[in-house]
């Protein structure tokens, strides 16, 4: 079962989960959070395949769960409330969908023979810096409601495993891009503007950095951690860039007249991400294929496909 599975990073677990012939099922309520619409167009390719299975419903609806586990082996839990900034104006929903609706799934899972969970993490479960790159033992200190939610469910899911040997694996992902990403991202945003030569708004002095990673490589992650792993990892493109660094390779890519914009920073933003993906690399043999530049040059010809 992908849980979300109709958004960004689930549909693309279920497509690479159908290629290797599993039965699936795609749990997702189609919150309006952001167009539904953009869920169904993720999903549409897999309705004709008899081993895909979509169930609308939301995760703490114990009874719809219920309904479904009794052959579900294995769990992606990409069901979440994201987004740092709408955290900070709707903490209650941040905390109900991510924090209490993977303790609904790991109770009623813990009930069931599921082998393991694997959990969609953040790497703003480290908030402020002490240190870079991440490693995952940097102390944890989220700077919004997203990140202490998130927080949140790997401690769940550690004790469900201690408590009651509810396997599961909780990898924290380092700002995830690619086809099919949320509207509201900034590699979205910005590309968009870019193609239409329209400017480039950045909120703060564009000096905060991020690790993107594709969604490709993300995928990889979860496949190499449903039978391997345990405890957190990190999951990261291993490049820093400072985002007025991305609007401007994002403009290159696009031969745009686009010009940037600096606009009051937004709160709740952490000032940096960087990943240290030793652990992951040991334990489950990952790597990251996807380099920045291919990574927004394939994003780009998508995009493009659609203008």
């Amino acid at each position: 079962m992908v849980t979300g599975g109709a958004g960004f990073i689930g549909s693309h677990i279920i497509q690479r989960l159908l290629q290797q012939k599993h039965d699936v099922i795609c749990l997702d309520n189609f919150d309006p959070y952001y167009n539904p619409a953009l869920k169904l167009q993720n999903i549409v390719k897999f309705q004709s395949d008899s081993h895909f299975k979509l169930i609308k419903g939301d995760i703490l609806d114990k009874k719809i769960i219920k309904s479904v586990l009794t052959d579900v082996e294995y769990i992606f839990h990409e069901a979440a409330q994201s987004g740092v900034r709408i955290s900070v104006d709707n903490a209650m929903k941040s905390h109900e969908k991510n924090a209490t609706g993977t303790l609904t799934i790991l109770e009623t899972a813990r009930h069931f023979n599921v082998k393991k969970i694997i959990n969609a993490s953040s790497s703003s479960v480290y908030g402020k810096v002490e240190y870079l790159p991440f490693d995952e033992k940097h102390p944890t200190v989220p700077v919004s409601p997203y990140g202490v939610s998130k927080l949140m469910t790997e401690h769940y899911c550690r004790v469900y495993e201690e408590l009651f040997g509810l396997k599961s694996v909780s990898l924290r992902y380092f700002t995830v891009y690619g086809p099919g990403m949320r509207p509201d991202l900034a590699i979205n945003i910005f590309t968009h503007k870019a193609l239409k030569n329209q400017p480039i708004v950045i909120f703060g002095d564009g000096n905060k950095t991020r690790d993107f990673t594709y969604v490709d490589d993300i995928v990889d992650a979860n496949m190499l951690a449903m039978k391997n792993g345990s405890g957190v990892y990190n999951v990261g493109g291993g490049h820093r860039v400072t985002i007025t660094d991305l609007a401007e390779k994002i403009i290159e890519i696009t031969n745009s007249s686009s010009k940037i914009i600096y606009n009051d920073p937004v709160p709740g933003d952490a000032l940096h991400t960087f990943a240290n993906t030793e652990l992951i690399r040991k334990d489950l043999g990952w790597n990251p294929k996807t380099d920045l530049d291919v990574g927004l040059t394939r994003y780009t010809e998508w995009v493009s496909t659609f203008q």
